[in-house]
């Protein structure tokens, strides 16, 4: 596990570096581009996770399976890695003999998402003016 937590860190240290080594095309944009991208909240699946749980008061595991079109274990790494940042909460219940798996956006969650729709705003409109 240190061996790939080494390796996750040294390409994330080579991807900054090369964003700072390019000259910005924002730095022509009248408002400064946040610097650091939610890598967590980035990925497609983690993104639809905490998107479709900011406009539902909480989901089903099937719910968001369905939704996301995607595979259980899939959906499982995913929501696991959320959990485990503080960005959502799992609820495990039984409706009669059937196991219930619920998920709800925390505070720290729809905060992240938030700071994550202005970064990409932010790009956007330098994007755009630059």
């Amino acid at each position: 596990m240190a061996k790939s937590s080494t390796a996750r860190d040294e390409r994330y240290q080579r991807s900054r570096e090369r964003e700072t080594a390019q000259p910005g095309a924002h730095a022509q944009s009248r408002e400064p581009v946040p610097a650091d991208l939610d890598r967590l909240i980035h990925e497609r699946v983690r993104l639809g996770i905490v998107s479709a749980l900011a406009v539902n008061r909480s989901l089903t595991f099937n719910e968001l399976k369905a939704m996301l079109k995607t595979t259980d274990g899939n959906l499982s790494v995913h929501a696991r890695r959320l959990e485990e940042a503080d960005y959502i909460v799992c609820t495990k219940s039984f409706a009669g003999r059937l196991p219930k798996t619920e998920y709800r956006l925390t505070g720290a969650g729809r905060k992240a998402l938030e700071r994550y729709l202005n970064h990409m705003e932010a790009l956007i409109r330098a994007t755009r003016e630059g």
